[in-house]
């Protein structure tokens, strides 16, 4: 009886943990965000041919968080931005975000920063978008190149 118990409770165990371990489909559908440098995106950029999308951010912003669990999670922003966009996450109080922060004048959080390959800033938003305004905001800027 005492045998039966362990291999029961390492059954639920394994479980569980595979559970745990299984990726989550719903979070591979929203905004795919490029983890490099500025420079390293700004290269891509130029390669693909797209404009840099940077959510501009402070690790204890409640709107940034809001939109990092909710609008960019979201299959239609995710589809929209990472076809159009070479997309960067940026703490603006961390490694190289106090830098780009001065250059690009973030003065509150997030700020949404739309930048050229030439690393020049193209438009610029600041605030908790929803997935309607994100998606307007990106065609409009998207519609502007053309």
């Amino acid at each position: 009886m005492k045998g039966l118990k362990i291999v029961f409770a390492a059954l639920l165990v394994f479980v569980l943990a595979s559970f745990r371990l299984a990726p989550n489909p719903k979070e591979d559908l929203g905004i795919k965000f490029f983890h490099g440098t500025f420079e390293q995106a700004k290269q891509l950029a130029k390669e693909e041919n797209k404009l840099i999308f940077m959510d501009a951010y402070a690790s204890w912003c409640g709107p940034c968080k809001m939109m990092a669990r909710g609008t960019f999670k979201k299959e239609a922003v995710g589809t929209f931005f990472n076809e159009n966009f070479i997309n960067l996450k940026i703490d603006m109080e961390k490694g190289e975000g106090p830098q780009l922060s001065r250059k690009f004048g973030v003065s509150a959080y997030p700020t949404l920063i739309f930048i050229n390959s030439k690393g020049e800033e193209v438009a610029k938003t600041l605030g908790y978008h929803s997935k309607s305004a994100l998606l307007e905001l990106g065609e409009l800027v998207v519609s502007s190149r053309k």
